[in-house]
């Protein structure tokens, strides 16, 4: 008995170490399980009841401001956009308008300019209109008068000229002879006219063939009229000459 009381001793002093060191350890972790909610949980003030529903509500009205502060700012820069895409368009729409009237303007010059034109144009065609028509009318009355007589006055005029005719005045005479009287009762305006220009051109030639007969004409009489000036010198030296050979005989005067 003795013995087994000694032995049990050790045996209480082990277990009642084992247990003291557990409360110390369960004593330690409640230590640092009481900081932790110390620095986690809110302050609450003794004696006074803690209402979370109006904490969620004022957490809900701040929240609700935010958002209508949101939409208000968007709603903002919206109406803002809005703005100046209502001014961008009437800048646009007045931009179209004057350049609008400005091309209408143009329209209305250019207009007035090719209206200028078309007056002046038939005024111009009017006047050469009424000029063709005068000549038209001058020519049928020359070309009337003339071909009943143009033959016989060629035919005078060679009579005249006799045997001194060219081979160019014969053979004009014998056109002469060939060509019949003018008969321009039945011809058109557009044949009327080429016959009147190719007698006007005929008219021309003859008139600058005259003109160049003229002119060799007088050439010659020039050449002609120089020519007996010369010999009637020439004559007058001679017989000078001649005198004084008659005159001086011997180096002594008769």
């Amino acid at each position: 008995r003795p013995e087994e009381d000694t032995n049990s001793v050790p045996q209480q002093a082990q277990q009642w170490l084992m247990l003291k060191d557990a409360v110390a350890e369960e004593e330690q972790e409640e230590d640092e399980e009481g900081k932790a909610c110390q620095l986690t949980a809110p302050k609450i003030p003794e004696g006074e009841k803690v209402d979370f529903d109006d904490i969620q509500k004022k957490r809900q009205n701040k929240d609700l401001m935010e958002l209508q502060a949101l939409i208000d700012s968007h709603f903002e820069a919206r109406k803002k956009e809005e703005e100046e895409l209502i001014a961008l368009k009437e800048r646009i729409e007045k931009r179209r308008a004057e350049r609008a009237e400005q091309q209408r303007i143009r329209a209305e010059k250019e207009r007035e300019r090719q209206n200028r034109l078309a007056e002046e144009k038939a005024r111009r065609e009017e006047e050469d209109a009424k000029r063709r028509a005068e000549d038209d009318m001058k020519k049928k009355k020359a070309l009337s008068s003339m071909g009943a007589n143009y033959s016989s006055y060629l035919a005078k005029a060679d009579q005249k000229r006799g045997k001194k005719q060219t081979a160019r005045e014969m053979k004009k005479k014998i056109l002469a002879e060939r060509r019949k009287p003018l008969n321009i009762d039945h011809l058109s305006d557009d044949k009327l006219r080429d016959k009147a220009k190719e007698l006007w051109d005929t008219l021309y030639q003859l008139e600058t063939d005259k003109f160049e007969f003229g002119e060799k004409l007088k050439r010659q009489k020039y050449d002609i009229t120089t020519l007996r000036s010369r010999i009637d010198q020439a004559q007058k030296h001679s017989k000078k000459a001649g005198a004084t050979a008659k005159g001086k005989v011997g180096g002594r005067w008769k």
